[in-house]
């Protein structure tokens, strides 16, 4: 029998706000829910992960998924919890960056037609690139007032902030067209909830008005919490910005990172939210992880059925080995797997050196390569003092005075790796 969809969502801390009847609609029969996504790069980031995971939920509960990608409101731009206007798409970058995001979600639903909840993809640009403005005033924008709109938090909030230009009629109108998607779905495809992050909920709530207007019909609304992290920043953003789904925009070693460096607080929350994992097995793992917080047992568990949803079993294993590597005691050997995008997102931030490939063909000595040729030690003293110390390893093993660099030093035939100590890395490129 399929579980109860309101109550997965429940215990797993996924609930924001469920519109009255919608868990007894839920219990009938199966239903047919629907989350839309933003097009407006072709690429989801872990931002987008809460409601692909309720997507999931609902389909593994035996409902039928539908992802709406916003074709049509990506033209427009939501003004929900955005103090700027975005910029324009056109249909090529939309129809472009809609392949990319079914891709993505395919590792998470199921849109195989011969299950009879296969998950749909659809495109509002579809149904709304035909619908003149006069024709949609006229049957959509009566059914709802001025004072409807201005009411809700999303509209408010965006005219009310002082650093605000105020909105725009094209993103004041939004709410109307995410409206209508609801009622078109509502009465081509049965859908009858929709889901999304709190933020939604005027959005959200304004299609099932229309619907109960035009339709005389019943939509519900269901939204979740938006993602925090406990210590105050923001959830979903790294350093260099989004985290990705794209491996070409975030490297599958930095996207295990992220999850790896969760606070314990957050892999608590984080493991019932962005896994599949029974219940039962996620409160054996965080009472082991108490016992023994030091071995970041739901961390690494987080980060490992994470990534291997997002990006593969063979790249987790590549990622979970990089993350060890510098530990490994076939250093060597181990780094020479991995591929150059992974050795550098590791060495990200490491002081680096360019030497021509002719200066070390005859072998290059250690005081030259530590001090003349790259400047990472200030003076030859200095170089002469760290190796007499027995402190400077090449690519992790130690090596005096006498040492020279050569060819048979190169990782994968570019790098050099070089320590003082413990805590002192320094990279050679040679080109």
């Amino acid at each position: 029998m399929a579980s109860n969809f309101i109550e997965v969502l429940r215990w797993r801390g996924m609930i924001h706000d469920v519109m009255p009847g919608a868990e007894a609609h839920l219990l009938e029969k199966m239903r047919s829910a629907y989350v839309g996504f933003d097009p407006t790069a072709d690429s989801l980031h872990i931002g987008n992960l809460v409601p692909i995971m309720l997507l999931a939920h609902y389909q593994k509960c035996g409902h039928k998924p539908f992802a709406l990608v916003g074709g049509a409101t990506g033209m427009i731009g939501d003004p929900s919890g955005k103090s700027t206007e975005r910029n324009f798409l056109d249909e090529k970058a939309l129809r472009h960056n809609q392949e990319a995001i079914k891709n993505q979600l395919s590792h998470f639903l199921n849109f195989d037609n011969d299950k009879k909840n296969a998950a749909v993809m659809v495109n509002n640009y579809d149904w709304m690139k035909d619908f003149s403005f006069l024709d949609f005033i006229r049957d959509v924008g009566k059914h709802i007032t001025v004072n409807y709109m201005m009411a809700k938090d999303s509209v408010k909030n965006r005219i009310a902030a002082e650093s605000s230009d105020g909105m725009s009629f094209t993103e004041f109108t939004y709410q109307l067209v995410q409206g209508y998607d609801f009622l078109h779905l509502f009465e081509t495809k049965d859908c009858t909830i929709q889901m999304g992050g709190s933020d939604q909920w005027g959005n959200i709530t304004t299609g099932t008005e229309l619907i109960r207007r035009v339709a005389n019909g019943k939509g519900y609304a269901i939204t979740c919490p938006l993602i925090t992290k406990s210590d105050g920043s923001k959830f979903g953003k790294s350093e260099g910005g989004n985290v990705w789904l794209d491996a070409n925009r975030t490297s599958p070693y930095k996207f295990y990172q992220y999850w790896l460096n969760s606070s314990d607080d957050d892999a608590n929350k984080y493991i019932k939210i962005f896994t599949f994992l029974e219940e039962h097995e996620i409160l054996n793992l965080i009472e082991l992880h108490q016992d023994q917080p030091h071995l970041r047992l739901l961390q690494k568990r987080l980060a490992q059925e994470i990534t291997t949803m997002v990006h593969g079993q063979a790249i987790f294993e590549n990622a979970k080995m990089a993350s060890t590597i510098l530990y490994s005691k076939s250093f060597k050997s181990d780094i020479q797997t991995l591929d150059e995008v992974t050795f550098l997102d590791i060495f990200e931030g490491v002081p680096t050196a360019e030497l021509p490939k002719d200066l070390i063909a005859n072998g290059l000595d250690m005081i030259a390569a530590l001090s003349a040729e790259t400047k990472f030690l200030e003076s030859n003293g200095e170089a002469r003092r760290a190796l007499k110390e027995n402190s400077i390893s090449v690519n992790k093993e130690k090596v005096g005075e006498d040492y020279k660099i050569s060819e048979f030093d190169l990782i994968n035939n570019t790098y050099i790796i070089i320590n003082r100590g413990k805590r002192s890395t320094f990279i050679i490129r040679v080109v």
